[in-house]
């Protein structure tokens, strides 16, 4: 066959994204913050917008006679009027002489605020009191950073940080993490100890023995007997002092030194450093009940950024030359674009909201044991909208009930066992109540759970109620019974 130039003429359909449109999906993403971070840039950028100004409500006409009498009062030096204007006594005032706050450098009790403190020159100390704390995450980072690990185990560690809680524990499995980055999960076992090499020791642990053990191992402590007690501290939990003696093959005494010289290690690493930065929640959408028995569901005005065009201004500056005509008209384009984007991401967000609401009445009127299964494609086939969008429209975005505030991907709970109407979440809280619910002398085993469920509708698998309870932090049947009769003095 002879290699060749030649024409054809093909005919084909593809999706192509425009800039607008990746920009319009991104939106429909964001939190209410990152969209008013992002929509003050635009405003920023675009001299045609502007933010509409709340309507201001109108003053009061001044009183001054009132006012007269507090000026005398305060020059006489009448504190009372501190305690009728900002609900507060004299004696919660600030008293120079005798702050409660901590002493800076330089500062001798007993002396008043003008003649404490350090030198004037010396701003250190207001520098670290304003930026705060360094965080967990930031101490992590910068030795992981410092490290030198063949490719890529330093970025895998750096992922690895990003699930560290604030106690300094690794919260998600190995696992999971392997499949989210695309790696083995042996990689992922081989940078995890350049985690655990960190300061503080015993962060990056996956189980409070494990951190222990990382800590008994920095001071050369880690021998056999050692180990097998971190690794059977549910023994020592349940006061089994006597098997774990024969465990570890020490006598009493022994046993109880190591036993003190667990308590003296920090089960809790990262709860030193500061916690990250907390943001306030706003919450999106409100669910109020009507007096007629059904739900009013309605967007929150004061999370949604309130753009408009500012037409005068436009008009201004139209009269420039031909090159001002094409940046303003480019500038109408943009503005028109972004208002019309909010507008449809707000239709989106309220329409998502609320058939999540109708599908999930029984939470709002009965709890968490009024969840059903519920499941992205569901509310996407109900409203007719695609599942990724919908899947992005509850992301970040929050609802506020009667019963709480609640991300709206709470509602989306897989069945249990195939029963009809049971959510995961459901069945957690009725495992929790029948726990909750039994008596000292009749501690409910999983096998009876699971009896109790199944006699419900609940058609569910003991292994299922075991995992269940472990993560509600329920201790077995045989704990919870020596715990009963412990406290019973029996």
């Amino acid at each position: 066959m002879s290699a060749g130039l030649r024409l054809e003429l093909r005919q084909s359909q593809q999706l192509v994204m425009t800039p607008q449109l990746q920009q319009a999906i991104k939106l429909l993403q964001m939190s209410n913050l990152e969209l008013g971070a992002f929509v003050a840039e635009e405003i920023e950028r675009n001299p045609l917008l502007t933010v509409e100004e709340p309507e201001a409500a109108e003053a009061p006409e001044a009183t001054p006679a009132p006012e007269t009498a507090a000026d005398e009062r305060l020059a006489e030096g009448d504190l009372s009027l501190m305690s009728e204007t900002f609900d507060t006594g004299a004696d919660n005032l600030y008293d120079a002489s005798g702050s409660d706050l901590p002493m800076l450098p330089g500062e001798t009790a007993g002396l008043g605020a003008a003649s404490a403190g350090p030198a004037p020159d010396d701003e250190s100390g207001l520098e670290q009191r304003l930026t705060g704390a360094e965080t967990l995450r930031d101490h992590l980072l910068a030795q992981i950073g410092q490290m030198k690990a063949e490719m890529p185990l330093p970025q895998i560690a750096l992922a690895l940080v990003e699930e560290i809680d604030d106690a300094g524990y690794l919260s998600t499995t190995l696992e999971e993490i392997a499949t989210r980055l695309g790696v083995e999960e042996g990689a992922v076992k081989t940078a995890l100890p350049l985690l655990q090499r960190c300061d503080p020791t015993g962060v990056g642990a996956r189980s409070l023995g494990e951190c222990l053990a990382l800590q008994l191992a920095e001071h050369d402590r880690l021998d056999p007997a050692m180990r097998t007690l971190t690794e059977n501290l549910d023994l020592l939990a349940e006061g089994q002092l006597e098997r774990l003696r024969r465990l570890c093959g020490v006598d009493a005494e022994d046993l109880a030194d190591m036993i003190r010289e667990l308590r003296a290690l920090d089960p809790r690493p990262g709860s030193r450093f500061g916690a990250a930065e907390a943001e306030t929640l706003i919450p999106d959408v409100f669910v109020r009940p009507t007096r007629w028995g059904g739900w009013q569901v309605e967007l929150n005005a004061d999370a949604l950024p309130k753009v408009l065009l500012d037409q005068r201004y436009a008009a201004d500056i139209a009269r420039g030359g031909e090159k001002t005509r094409d940046y303003l008209a480019a500038c109408r384009d943009t503005a028109n674009w972004l208002i019309k984007s909010l507008d449809q991401r707000a239709r989106t967000i309220l329409k998502v909201s609320t058939e999540i609401v109708r599908q999930q009445e029984g939470f709002f009127l009965h709890g968490v044991s009024g969840l059903r299964p519920l499941s992205l494609k569901m509310v996407a086939d109900a409203i007719d909208m695609h599942e990724s969008t919908v899947s992005r429209v509850t992301t970040q975005k929050f609802l506020s009930t009667e019963r709480g505030i609640f991300e709206l991907k709470y509602f989306f709970t897989n069945a249990v066992g195939g029963a009809e109407g049971s959510s995961a979440a459901a069945v957690r809280d009725r495992v929790k109540a029948l726990v909750d619910g039994e008596k000292p002398g009749a501690v409910l085993s999983d096998d009876q759970i699971v009896d109790m469920l199944r006699g419900e509708g609940i058609d569910i698998a003991r292994r299922t109620v075991a995992k269940y309870r472990g993560a509600l932090g329920i201790p077995s049947s045989v704990a919870r019974r020596r715990r009963h009769a412990m406290l019973s003095g029996g």
